[in-house]
């Protein structure tokens, strides 16, 4: 400690003197006289702050009790030491009630006058030291928070683009159009809102729903790309897109989207009276997130243009899929896109078809 600042407050002279006496011999001292309370309060701010105030009691104008209400009132002050120094013991009691950190009798000891200044301006000085580091703890863990938001953040938009573009790569391979997957991840994103699904799983179904046929990767160009109706085994051929989907993502507990993927993957073609595929799950047993991607899919799928296919109109549509609810799928879902119709036809024209999107059957089947 280069300097021990010291504030002596009291209306005697006398004592101020003797006070300076005491650290006389100590060049590393420095000692600010105050003649009352006030002058002491005034003398606090950002360019003086003691180490120790030497506070008298019995002062006119600003008497030691209320310097001590000021100071201890005071979260920037409250931590300087103050020792009272009084010739009467009630005094004593009443000043430590008020938050004073020791006291001295008068009159008092020089010796330990300087002991005890000495002490707790070392205590203060430890002290100082503690909140400094604190101060520099909390700025670097505010740094590091940051930095780790960042990568969090950077890590979701990188999870986010591998499941857009793998679902992607499932679009060039069959007849469906990008606008398919916008849409149907929107169719799913909105069930699930209505659902009361908590935001960040909404989230999650938007961003994990382009991954719903990934399987379709493992299936043979001369049964995706067919473009009449398949045979009974072309058709059993064709479910197992839902599988390989499943299989393509597994093992991936650890990444939120990929493994909600997976799960749709794996049961968008689940129906809720349990005929449906891979797994012939009913009811419950399939996953919400599989049952509201169902909906959403075949929604899209029926009032969508395929090169193979006119799009359905609207009131077939619906009465189509009302006559499957409870059946195909699961009826309190499909009530909430049946009760708000016009929400769902907004994103459809957010996401409308180009002509140049449709591809060309003879170009894609080609060399099979």
């Amino acid at each position: 400690m280069d300097r021990i600042r010291v504030l002596a407050v009291d209306d005697e002279p006398f004592n101020l003197d003797l006070i300076d006496f005491a650290f006389a011999d100590r060049s590393e001292m420095e000692i600010t006289r105050a003649g009352d309370g006030r002058e002491a309060l005034a003398a606090i701010g950002p360019d003086y702050e003691p180490d120790v105030i030497l506070l008298d009691l019995a002062m006119p104008e600003m008497n030691g009790f209320e310097v001590l209400k000021r100071l201890k009132g005071d979260p920037d002050l409250s931590r300087l030491p103050v020792i009272v120094i009084t010739a009467n013991g009630e005094e004593r009691h009443n000043a430590l009630k008020l938050g004073a950190n020791d006291f001295l009798p008068k009159p008092f000891d020089v010796d330990e006058l300087k002991l005890r200044t000495l002490n707790h301006a070392k205590l203060k000085e430890y002290s100082d030291y503690l909140r400094d580091a604190n101060e520099v703890l909390e700025q670097k863990v505010a740094e590091r928070t940051t930095e780790l938001r960042a990568a969090l953040e950077l890590a979701t938009e990188t999870e986010r683009e591998i499941a857009h573009r793998l679902g992607r790569a499932a679009e060039f391979r069959d007849l469906e159009t990008g606008q398919h997957i916008q849409r149907m991840s929107a169719y799913s994103a909105l069930i699930a809102e209505k659902a009361g699904l908590p935001e960040a799983e909404v989230d999650l179904i938007l961003h994990a729903a382009p991954l719903h046929d990934i399987g379709k990767v493992g299936i043979p160009d001369s049964i995706l790309l067919k473009p009449g109706k398949l045979r009974d085994d072309e058709y059993e051929i064709m479910q197992q897109h839902t599988t390989i989907g499943g299989r393509m993502l597994a093992g991936c507990e650890k990444y939120p989207l990929i493994d909600t993927g997976r799960t749709i993957a794996l049961q968008h073609h689940e129906k809720y009276d349990g005929s449906g595929y891979p797994n012939g799950l009913a009811g419950e047993d399939i996953h919400l997130h599989g049952r509201i991607v169902a909906i959403a899919d075949v929604f899209d799928a029926l009032t969508s243009r395929r090169i193979y296919k006119a799009a359905m109109p609207l009131d077939e549509t619906l009465a189509l899929m009302r006559g499957e609810s409870g059946r195909h799928f699961d009826p309190d879902l499909l009530t909430l896109l049946l009760d708000d119709v016009d929400a769902f036809l907004a994103i459809k024209e957010r996401y409308p078809e180009a002509e140049e999107e449709t591809p060309n059957i003879l170009e894609l089947i080609k060399g099979i």
